[in-house]
């Protein structure tokens, strides 16, 4: 009897009593977790991309629509006379010679204290082609012109070659 309790004794660990099996993940769970979260990412991916072109189609929008009216406001002041004669240049159809003078600003008509009308307060840049270098349509241009007749600034647009979401040119737009 005391050799088979020595022998119990000796083989007793507390473990043996209180076996659970090990906390923890196997490699094929592993390996079935990751290939899911592998799927999850190549499926958002896309999306994301979507989503930062379809920011910077935003921001082309808004910077184009900004110089236009910037544009459209310094014609509409010549038309009525509120810029002094000698900041309109003969043969520009009282369009600006260049978005400079947007920022810089020409000197109010009639007004002795220099004031000055601006109408933009910087170039905007270009989100497609990121850079404050923009293709311009001169009043005599044709509409399909590709290069700046010179002159004036009739109207601003990207130089992108690239095309939008909904399939047109960004040098349509």
């Amino acid at each position: 009897m005391l050799t088979r309790w020595k022998l119990e004794a000796e083989s007793w660990t507390p473990e043996a009593e209180n076996w659970k099996p090990e906390a923890g993940f196997t490699f094929v769970e592993l390996l079935v977790v990751c290939a899911i979260l592998l799927i999850l990412a190549s499926a958002v991916l896309p999306l994301a991309r979507v989503s930062v072109q379809r920011q910077r189609e935003q921001e082309l929008r808004l910077a184009l629509r900004e110089m236009r009216t910037a544009i459209d406001k310094y014609k509409d002041a010549a038309d009525v006379g509120a810029i002094a004669p000698f900041d309109i240049k003969a043969g520009t159809e009282n369009y600006p010679p260049d978005l400079q003078t947007l920022v810089n600003g020409v000197t109010k008509a009639n007004d002795a204290t220099g004031t000055k009308l601006k109408f933009l307060r910087r170039v905007p840049m270009d989100p497609i082609t990121k850079s404050t270098d923009w293709g311009f349509r001169a009043y005599g241009d044709r509409p399909d012109a590709t290069s700046w007749g010179g002159g004036n600034v009739y109207d601003v647009y990207t130089k992108s070659d690239g095309k939008g979401l909904d399939g047109t040119k960004y040098k349509d737009w």
